[in-house]
């Protein structure tokens, strides 16, 4: 359907043309009629289905030039950057009516500043629950006069705890007024508030064969534990996208990878909820202008981000929740575009945990293979060529001869000449591609320390003073590896080593897989076993002391007289 088939003023079609706006979304043809009849609507819709058009554009329509300057409309947000996106969507609608005044209000920024432009007179006020509840409280917000409330990711409040502020805003709302509520899901809590203030909702969905985006491939990536930065890192490398997010569960994790892809000369950025509002309004700036092409996110932080063009979606950790899945995914695909969605798993609990997603939001989400070094590096040189013959054809840089013949007259050739620039611009192309052996998943190989195969032994820099159990280096390796529990031998564990008896084929594997990975919390180095002159000694000790300082840890105390012997009797190692 199109704008003008909505019955919208000129004034609002004028700015829809403007924006670049022709046909109205599912959401939009459904829900503005409704709205600008004054209806209370119950919207279902995901990230990226154009739903603050949906809502924004009533509103605006609904300001009449006799309103002043007080509150007629108010929209609840769940983030900062949300209501920032929401409000810069509505001054978008209202480009061609002067007499439409926006204000958003918000946590993180000056409340000086948003009290000085509340008092200048604002009819739409755009805010976050907790800093509306602020201007409420400090007599800087009145809203005697509001005649609609529309709360935005309805959802997403709840989770963050923000049930009982809205409940307190609404009471300073009128009663006769048309309250609009917008959620990618409908739980208990939201019906409830649905029951409690509107008045015979419509309910206007969004039909979905899926519960992701079609137009967005989902892929994944299984790596050894520890190389996910590697992983990361080669596919922005192999893939160049022009634009694109990577999503972390923590802040901590933020602002790790942030300062790890910067070092590696990729212009990133972190955005998270600790960040002061300068720095994020900074940062989501540079990335919406294309001066940053990398911003890495949490899931809280990304849900004001309204960005179309963003090509490529990365989940560098599994997402704690199926709906997270949806929202960090709906970042690409947008607005008629195709896009792409990357995740990177590391070890069969978080594959397990990836299955799960894809059968609660019927996606496919197909296994890919990390492209090699040799593949990223071949890629890189035919991509250096090609950039040389579009600029020799294109006569760019034909001033840059006289320093090709001054060259020349030195002595040099013009081949040397052009080796040594194309080598110049290839070593810069492909200095920070990561060394990375692709995991191989093997199948079983007999009966653990059975002797059937040949094998040797690897030394793991963690032991007993690191209170490492046995079950905890085996996990380790199964998840780094890829390969069965079985394929390992007898696991020793001495004061200050372990060794493990591993497949001699499977060696260089093995050690690549689980170099930089944790054991218990411990950072581990990993090599093929020596031998040591202390060998015997530690043996010794660890197979006397071993129950004693089990029993000590667990119990917290326990006699020393005779457990010597206890010991030796179940000192045989651990297969």
């Amino acid at each position: 359907m199109l704008f003008s088939d909505l019955g919208l003023s000129d004034e609002i079609l004028k700015a829809v043309e403007k924006i670049g706006y022709e046909e109205a979304t599912e959401i939009q043809a459904k829900t503005i009629p409704l709205l600008l009849m004054g209806k209370d609507v119950i919207g279902r819709s995901h990230t990226g289905t154009g739903k603050t058009a949906a809502f924004g554009i009533p509103a605006v329509s609904s300001i009449q030039k006799g309103d002043g300057n007080s509150v007629r409309i108010l929209i609840l947000c769940p983030t900062r950057e949300l209501a920032m996106q929401a409000c810069s969507e509505l001054d978008k609608f209202s480009d061609f009516m002067p007499w439409v005044k926006t204000c958003a209000v918000y946590g993180g920024a000056d409340i000086d500043r948003q009290i000085i432009s509340l008092k200048r007179g604002a009819n739409i006020v755009v805010g976050t629950p907790g800093r509306v509840m602020d201007h409420i409280n400090r007599h800087t917000l009145k809203l005697d006069n509001v005649r609609t409330v529309i709360l935005d990711e309805a959802d997403e409040m709840l989770n963050m705890g923000f049930r009982e502020d809205i409940e307190t805003i609404l009471g300073f709302v009128p009663e006769e007024r048309q309250t609009v509520l917008f959620s990618a899901t409908m739980p208990e809590p939201i019906m409830a508030i649905t029951e409690k203030y509107q008045r015979d909702p419509v309910v206007v969905g969004v039909e979905q064969k899926s519960r992701t985006v079609d137009s967005v491939e989902q892929f994944y990536f299984d790596v050894p534990m520890g190389r996910k930065t590697d992983a990361l890192q080669m596919l922005l490398l192999a893939y160049e996208p022009k634009l694109s997010m990577i999503f972390c569960n923590t802040k901590k994790m933020v602002d790790e990878l942030s300062e790890q892809l910067v070092s590696k000369g990729f212009r990133a950025a972190g955005l998270h909820g600790d960040m002061k509002q300068a720095s994020r309004t900074q940062t989501l700036n540079a990335f919406k202008s294309g001066r940053l092409n990398i911003l890495i996110a949490t899931d809280v932080a990304a849900r004001g981000i309204d960005v179309d063009d963003v090509d490529a979606v990365f989940n560098y950790d599994i997402p704690q929740d199926c709906e997270y899945y949806i929202h960090r995914i709906g970042r690409t695909g947008r607005a008629g575009r195709s896009g792409v969605a990357y995740t990177i798993a590391s070890g069969r609990r978080q594959v397990s945990d990836l299955m799960n997603i894809a059968r609660y939001t019927k996606a496919h989400i197909e296994r890919r293979e990390l492209p090699s070094r040799d593949e990223v590096i071949a890629a890189k040189a035919n991509a250096v060529t090609e950039a040389v013959k579009n600029c020799v054809m294109s006569g760019k840089y034909a001033k840059c001869a006289e320093q090709v013949a001054a060259l020349e007259a030195e002595g040099f050739s013009a081949e040397q000449i052009a080796a040594a620039l194309l080598g110049m611009k290839f070593s810069a192309e492909t200095k920070n591609i990561p060394e990375f052996i692709k995991p191989v998943f093997r199948s079983n190989r007999g009966e653990r320390g059975s002797g059937k195969a040949n094998s040797v032994k690897v030394e793991i820099s963690v032991g007993r003073a690191n209170k490492i159990a046995p079950n905890f280096v085996l996990g380790a390796l199964v998840d780094a590896t890829g390969m069965t529990g079985k394929s390992f031998g007898k696991i020793d564990i001495f004061d200050r080593f372990t060794t493990v008896e591993v497949p001699e084929a499977d060696k260089e594997h093995i050690i690549d897989s689980m170099t930089g990975t944790k054991i218990n919390g411990q950072k581990i180095k990993i090599k093929l076993y020596e031998g040591r002159e202390s060998k015997d000694k530690d043996r010794r000790d660890y197979r006397t002391d071993r129950k004693r300082d089990f029993k000590r840890q667990r119990y917290g105390s326990h006699k020393s007289s005779g457990a010597g012997t206890a010991s030796r009797r179940n000192s045989k190692r651990y297969q």
